[in-house]
């Protein structure tokens, strides 16, 4: 009777699978591309709706990003003159690429569930359900990143305009300023994201718990490394935030792939 009980187990868990598979497989490839061309569209919509209302409250938005700006910055245009515009246009286009990048930012959770509505059909019951708090934490992560990279923006900012000052009369350009602004701050938003990589990473049975401990010490070190030259200023403080950070970040990704992969799939 136990055998018996075990092979009805079996069987309707492969029933499951099949009809989880024939779901999967319901739409045709003409659907997917039609599905998937409709998901973008959402998506840019969001993203220009973003953009729309950070255009419309750029002032505070663009004196919000120059405030690590020191104040010896730009001496020659006199108080009050952050950042300077070469061409006739450019404080327009910086102005709509500062719009964009936020609109990005504020579009962030359309476009992580527009992602996810378009590749859910073809995962199954048991791995739909980490799909959400993967979104959440994506969309944390992301927001943590940003946020601990606009703290120690200062850092490198004070740095490369105080390093000649002496010497020459320091004359900001609008693009160079925020084009500086969205690397750094994209770096750091990008390597919070390290986690959940390295979890999927896991969930697809290229790397394990135990290869991340193993690697620990090699790991830590080679973060560091890429921290002292990922940052874009000569500062000694922001690589040392950087690979704290990416250390922890590490750390953590030991406490995802026990959380949501089970110790047979890790």
């Amino acid at each position: 009777m136990a055998t018996g009980n075990i092979d009805q187990d079996q069987m309707s868990a492969q029933d499951t699978i099949l009809e989880e598979e024939e779901e999967t497989e319901g739409m045709t490839l003409v659907e997917h591309l039609e599905e998937l061309r409709w998901r973008i569209i959402k998506s840019l919509l969001a993203i220009a709706v973003g953009a729309i209302v950070a255009f419309i409250f750029r002032e505070p938005i663009m004196q919000f990003l120059q405030s690590p700006l020191p104040k010896l910055a730009n001496q020659f245009g006199g108080p009050g003159h952050g950042l300077t515009v070469t061409g006739i246009g450019e404080g327009f286009t910086v102005t709509l690429l500062v719009s964009l990048a936020a609109g990005f930012i504020i579009a962030l959770p359309v476009t992580l569930y527009q992602t996810w509505a378009f590749i859910s059909p073809g995962l199954y019951e048991r791995e739909k359900k980490h799909a959400v708090p993967f979104i959440l934490l994506g969309i944390a992560l992301f927001v943590a990143g940003i946020s601990l990279g606009f703290f120690v923006l200062r850092y490198p900012v004070e740095w490369l305009v105080s390093f000649a000052s002496s010497s020459f009369n320091e004359l900001i350009t609008a693009g160079s300023y925020f084009h500086f602004v969205a690397f750094f701050l994209l770096a750091f938003g990008v390597i919070f994201e390290l986690p959940l990589v390295l979890t999927f990473l896991a969930r697809i049975e290229l790397i394990t718990v135990d290869t991340l401990k193993k690697k620990r010490s090699v790991a830590h070190i080679g973060m560091w490394l890429a921290a002292a030259f990922i940052m874009p200023g000569a500062d000694p403080y922001s690589p040392i935030i950087l690979g704290v950070a990416m250390s922890c970040l590490y750390e953590l990704t030991i406490l995802f792939i026990k959380f949501f992969i089970k110790p047979e799939e890790a």
